[in-house]
């Protein structure tokens, strides 16, 4: 009898040890994966983007505080990405679309972010841009050649890159929206792209006048 209270209270607390576990692991139960406990603790922290250099497809450099007087919205990419990143792009191009012409590039500004720079230079990034009818400006595609910054940059927002050894990554997929201090606004499903521009608009329209 005493040995089976023993192995009851074994059980207990085995089982008790792993609810605790979920509980801090979810953020108490708000989140019931890896991915979304990510991004609520994003959401929670609001991380400013760190200071880093970009270069687009048109060559140009400059910091990514050029835009610190507009919304940004981000993706991360890399153009020998056969997967994910041309559907990621191609509904960014739908949101794009989406948002009123008049707050394009002085409320706004559409970039995506190539984490592959030793490949992805300004003149493949000219070219795949031309693919989702990016027009260079209000939607632009650059690198960052640092790779620490591009690492540190990475890092803000919780963007998971692994190279798999044969010049490809797995990684996660998002669209980031920075406001005009630079500080992570909200992190949008790239695959509902009405429920993304819808938001986008909202926010542009309550704060961008």
């Amino acid at each position: 009898m005493i040995k089976n209270r023993h192995n009851t209270s074994a059980v207990f607390l085995v089982l008790l040890f792993g609810f605790a576990l979920f509980y801090i692991g979810t953020n108490g139960f708000s989140a019931f994966t890896a991915e979304t406990a990510r991004i609520t603790r994003l959401m929670e922290d609001r991380p400013m983007l760190p200071e880093v250099v970009l270069e687009d497809s048109n060559g140009r450099k400059y910091p990514v505080s050029e835009f610190e007087d507009k919304y940004v919205l981000i993706t991360f990419i890399y153009t020998s990405c056969t997967t994910v990143c041309p559907q990621l792009e191609m509904n960014m191009s739908k949101v794009y679309n989406q948002v009123p012409s008049k707050y394009m590039g002085k409320e706004i500004v559409f970039l995506s972010i190539s984490f592959d720079p030793t490949r992805d230079t300004p003149e493949i990034l000219d070219k795949y841009k031309d693919y989702f009818n990016s027009d260079g400006e209000t939607w632009r595609m650059a690198r960052i050649n640092n790779q620490a910054q591009l690492d540190s940059l990475l890092k803000a927002l919780g963007v998971i890159v692994i190279p798999d050894g044969s010049g490809s990554f797995a990684h996660n997929s998002a669209f980031y929206l920075v406001d005009k201090k630079g500080s992570l606004v909200t992190i949008l499903d790239y695959k509902k792209i009405d429920e993304a521009a819808t938001k986008i608009v909202s926010i542009l329209d309550t704060k961008g006048e």
